[in-house]
């Protein structure tokens, strides 16, 4: 998954990007409320961390202004208030999940993964197609019930794509998806981790749809 981190904790912050990325995630950190709606605005993640108190503008107005603006991508938020009346503010405000501090690293990390099931409209934390079986949580891939290595960037490329099923994605919005921010892109990365999946998966998981992008067909 490619997470946005909006918290103006540098200690905490530091600790939560190293366990996310750790993960297998592609994270971006921000520290002030005005560069978090620049990049929510901008950017297609998976999930947003969104801590409320943060310098130039609060948590709660750059999720408001985020909602207004059509943002639909998944809110988590992260804070010390934890009287029920903050939760059902933060909740009002369009957050879809509310974790106070402290906390455990898992519980986060199932909490991510639960809300980025739903939002791609999966009821399993298992995702499938024909043989292939995806545990997220486990970060392990089956075909035929044999396990398949991955390296963590073919892995979240295999479910994204996956995930999507029926829809063709550009190489463009799935380099955002598996890059965060300051990583060098080659031009031939996303062909290369193709190349890779179709290797371990058969050359017909993945179509080219020469001029538009990728996809795994439904079918």
């Amino acid at each position: 998954m490619r997470i946005l981190l909006v918290e103006d904790d540098s200690l905490l912050g530091s600790g939560l990007l190293s366990g996310l990325q750790n993960d297998g995630n592609s994270v971006d950190w921000v520290k002030k409320g005005t560069d978090a709606l620049s990049a929510i605005t901008t950017t297609p993640y998976d999930a947003v961390i969104l801590d409320i108190g943060l310098p130039e503008m609060s948590g709660l107005e750059v999720l408001s202004s985020a909602r207004s603006k059509g943002v639909t991508t998944p809110v988590l938020i992260l804070t010390a208030q934890d009287a029920v009346s903050d939760r059902v503010t933060g909740l009002d405000t369009g957050a879809d999940d509310y974790l106070t501090k402290p906390f455990e690293l898992d519980e986060l990390f199932a909490r991510l993964r639960a809300l980025t099931r739903r939002s791609r409209g999966l009821s399993s934390q298992l995702i499938q197609h024909k043989n292939i079986i995806i545990d997220p949580s486990a970060h392990s891939v089956t075909l035929d019930n044999q396990n398949v290595e991955l390296s963590r960037r073919e892995f979240s490329l295999l479910i994204e794509l996956v995930s999507s099923a029926g829809r063709v994605l550009s190489r463009s919005f799935l380099e955002e998806k598996l890059y965060s921010w300051g990583n060098e892109i080659e031009s031939n990365t996303i062909e290369v981790y193709i190349h890779h999946l179709r290797k371990k998966f058969g050359s017909e998981l993945i179509k080219t749809i020469r001029g538009v992008g990728y996809t795994v067909p439904k079918e």
